[in-house]
């Protein structure tokens, strides 16, 4: 009885933190078909070995743990031919200094303390606070270019605008509603797309965003939602970046300069 109700804590911990390793898994290889595997493996080698939850370690970041023994010791493709823009991103990533990307993720996306990531990469946490400042270099310096901001409020759009021209990006404007989105996308294409859900006229941020990449298939989209459980489910195409409200400048900054290394982003559905 007692192996059975371990069991089915574990099940639980597992599914309470899914969503978040799925959004971890996305964002580290900026596509949803990958992360999704790894995050796939790492479930199917936990049916096999659960001793990583008998560390003592909380099980976000013991499931964390498992993910990148499976992310360390894999190499698992989308399993479709890989895009001129995607080798391009994976040619920048290649120059980075190793596990800085994983740091900054862990840091920022998924707010682990220096101490959990050191856990789950198994390294000092000196080591992390060192990786982690050269992250925010690397990332920051190497590419800059033009963003689209879909935000009804106005104070979040303000701060979204300040956050990403102090990073040296320009901002080709900002659209309260799905129709604004779609005569500001057309007035200037730009590199990068930021989006909330709701907008203000009961339009829907997802609506927008699929309008614009049916066009412009490859723009990188980062959304921005309070609930970001109900966007990852896995039930549906999903965006490779997501920014949980209410969010931090550096979770901005840092998920600006990932999503901008990747350029392709699928067709959501709402």
């Amino acid at each position: 009885m007692a192996s059975t109700n371990t069991s089915e804590h574990l099940s639980l911990v597992v599914a309470e933190n899914l969503p978040f390793l799925r959004r971890y898994a996305r964002a580290l290889t900026g596509n949803q078909t990958t992360g999704d595997r790894y995050a796939a493996a790492t479930l199917e080698a936990l049916l096999v070995d659960r001793s990583v939850f008998d560390l003592g370690l909380d099980p976000k970041t013991a499931l964390f743990l498992a993910f990148h023994k499976i992310w360390e010791s894999s190499s698992i493709g989308t399993g479709s031919e890989v895009s001129q823009l995607a080798r391009k991103a994976q040619d920048r990533l290649a120059a980075l200094t190793p596990n800085t990307r994983e740091v900054l993720l862990l840091r920022t996306l998924e707010n682990f303390s220096l101490a959990q990531v050191a856990q789950i990469l198994e390294t000092a946490p000196e080591d992390v606070a060192e990786l982690h400042k050269i992250a925010l270099c690397e990332m920051e310096d190497n590419l800059s270019g033009k963003i689209m901001i879909i935000e009804d409020e106005a104070i979040i759009a303000l701060d979204l605008q300040t956050i990403v021209a102090d990073m040296g990006h320009k901002i080709t404007g900002v659209a309260r509603t799905e129709s604004e989105a779609i005569r500001l996308f057309g007035a200037e294409r730009p590199d990068l797309i930021m989006s909330d859900i709701q907008l203000a006229d009961g339009s829907s941020g997802i609506d927008a965003v699929n309008q614009i990449l049916k066009t412009a298939g490859d723009t990188p989209v980062i959304f921005i939602t309070a609930f970001p459980e109900r966007l990852l489910t896995g039930d549906r195409p999903e965006p490779a970046f997501v920014i949980t409200k209410p969010y931090t400048e550096e979770q901005v900054a840092s998920a600006v300069s990932q999503a901008m290394f990747f350029a392709s982003t699928e067709t959501l559905f709402a």
